[in-house]
């Protein structure tokens, strides 16, 4: 029996930093997003708490995005992932307080919708972002529709999410 979690949550001085720990691609299903969500509340209702760092574990994947495997298993896209959204921060909005995203690979999809819930976006040299939704004849709804065009030039953003176009940390 496997008793991995899926989020690792550590307090380090004012800062909680969560790491998304889902082998091999760090990908989100429900039980992610909800441990997720779980984290995020924690940092919004502990008043010693001041900023959430948000990482993955590994060095090639940030996050995949979705679980596909989940999906093709019956969990299906209208699943419940819980109060917070899909992975627990994409619909809170009312933690109070800063969330960094460290990005440290691959943040595709999902995953790329993930950090561009946090307020903050430090990437390593390696990583690379994609809203790949619509290479599946998906739309990018778990907020990147609307957050990236705040974040990026609109005809960048939009070459983005028509295209599903790489973009590097750069």
């Amino acid at each position: 029996m496997d008793t991995h979690e899926p989020v690792q949550i550590t307090a380090e001085g004012q800062t909680l930093v969560v790491t998304l720990d889902r082998p091999k691609a760090n990908a989100i299903d429900v039980t992610t997003s909800r441990a997720l969500y779980a984290a995020f509340d924690r940092l919004r209702s502990d008043p010693r708490l001041r900023v959430g760092i948000l990482t993955a574990a590994g060095d090639r994947f940030f996050s995949a995005g979705w679980d596909l495997k989940a999906a093709a298993a019956g969990e299906g896209i209208e699943a419940d992932h819980g109060p917070g959204g899909f992975a627990g921060i994409t619909e809170f909005l009312d933690i109070g307080k800063p969330v960094i995203a460290a990005v440290n690979g691959l943040a595709f999809g999902g995953g790329f919708e993930l950090a561009l819930a946090a307020d903050l976006v430090v990437a390593a040299e390696h990583a690379e972002f994609a809203l790949t939704e619509v290479t599946l004849g998906l739309v990018a709804d778990a907020g990147g529709l609307l957050r990236l065009p705040a974040r990026l030039p609109r005809p960048i953003a939009v070459e983005c999410l028509l295209t599903g176009r790489r973009l590097t940390a750069t």
